[in-house]
């Protein structure tokens, strides 16, 4: 006699109450009510689990029975593939585009400075994993990234949008090698058939001819006073501003004056020596005041007590409201600082040691390493006098080129 529900609420024998079909509910001693299929496949007996009355009621374990029904008259194991679509499930679960994205950061964050991991990590967080971080990686069509990567471009980031997609990109062919993904749908993706051509524009740099008048801005500029020591510092050692705004005391000798940068904070990941000038240790000298103990050099002012660097648009920032806003990065000093060295006829070997650019040749980068650091010391001095000089209206020739 098959089931009714009256029947089921009204159960107290244990045991088995068949429904027909292989449907049944069992009643155990304790009270549990769970609803089995039985059926034979290949020529065994195995046993099907719908759930527990009455969160599964009547009609519900019907329709399971049916379908596994279907799949048994198909030639197929109901069971086997049930645990094929649990599999299924958890492999989705695993590889949505945000967790396989976040694992392929990881994996990369040896080869990265941590500001440019954490770039890469931002612009996924603010433009992707809202949309489609949650989704299995698999499940994502090329035309749904296109979609993302178009809206951000048209509030006017082409340059974001261009950088993004190369990073979603980048995440589907790490996971395919790692198969987190049978296939790579986002092969056909080219950013030039997707965004507007747009102008390759480099950071600002500010000309030698400001400095007469930028110098004294910086001065006398009203704003944290950690910030502006900041700036000196990183306009003295042309370091980048990931390298200035991260620096840590324990990386200063101040008696031998020298900054020694660990790779883990290098582009390049290169260890990358910094000789100090007068000037740059006066620098650092007014900095121990300001640090209050902390291990950074220019901890932010918004995080008292924590050690939190000073934010990655603080320079640029600070620099916008001296009145240089377009015409001027911090970035763009180590340009500035290029262009003057080797105007004044510097050794050009000794100015690209000292912006830490990766030398292509291997027996010329070999050299480097162990060479340079007295005529970096020489130039590093001279940059700091000229810097005095153009902000007292002069300039400060050096006319021969360096050995």
């Amino acid at each position: 006699m098959k089931l009714t529900d009256a029947t089921l609420r009204n159960l107290k024998d244990p045991g088995k109450h068949f429904d027909g079909g292989g449907l049944y509910l069992e009643l155990t001693p304790a009270g549990g009510r769970y609803w089995r299929m039985k059926y034979r496949h290949g020529g065994k007996e195995k046993r099907l689990a719908f759930g527990v009355y009455p969160a599964i009621g009547l009609k519900e374990a019907r329709e399971r029975a049916a379908e596994a029904r279907k799949a048994l008259d198909a030639g197929d194991d109901p069971g086997e593939l049930r645990k094929t679509a649990k599999a299924k499930e958890a492999h989705d679960h695993a590889n949505t585009l945000e967790a396989v994205a976040l694992d392929w950061i990881a994996h990369q964050s040896s080869r990265w400075s941590d500001d440019h991991r954490e770039r890469i990590k931002g612009s996924l967080a603010a433009d992707i994993f809202p949309k489609l971080g949650g989704r299995p990686l698999a499940s994502i069509k090329p035309g749904e990234v296109m979609a993302a990567v178009k809206a951000v471009e048209k509030r006017g980031a082409g340059d974001t949008a261009g950088r993004i997609l190369q990073r979603i990109k980048a995440v589907y062919r790490w996971a395919v090698t790692h198969e987190r993904i049978e296939a790579n749908p986002m092969l056909d993706l080219m950013p030039a058939e997707i965004l507007k051509p747009r102008q390759l524009r480099h950071r600002a740099a500010m000309p030698d001819k400001e400095l007469p008048d930028f110098l004294p801005r910086l001065d006398t500029y009203d704003g944290d006073p950690g910030t502006v020591l900041a700036l000196r510092l990183l306009m003295l050692t042309a370091t980048r501003p990931g390298e200035v705004r991260g620096a840590r005391w324990a990386e200063f000798d101040l008696e031998g004056a020298l900054w020694t940068i660990p790779p883990e904070r290098m582009k390049m990941k290169v260890e990358h020596r910094v000789p100090l000038s007068r000037q740059a240790l006066e620098v650092l000298k007014a900095a121990q005041a300001l640090s209050a103990g902390r291990d950074l050099v220019f901890p932010s002012p918004y995080y008292q007590g924590k050690d939190q660097p000073l934010s990655e648009n603080t320079f640029n920032s600070a620099i916008a409201r001296m009145g240089y806003k377009g015409t001027a990065t911090a970035h763009g000093f180590r340009a500035l600082f290029s262009t003057v060295a080797n105007e004044c006829g510097m050794n050009p070997d000794v100015i690209e040691r000292q912006l830490a650019h990766k030398e292509k040749n291997e027996i010329r980068a070999a050299y480097h390493r162990s060479q340079y650091m007295q005529d970096r010391t020489r130039l590093m001095q001279w940059w700091a006098d000229y810097l005095d000089g153009r902000k007292a209206g002069n300039v400060v020739p050096f006319t021969q080129r360096a050995a």
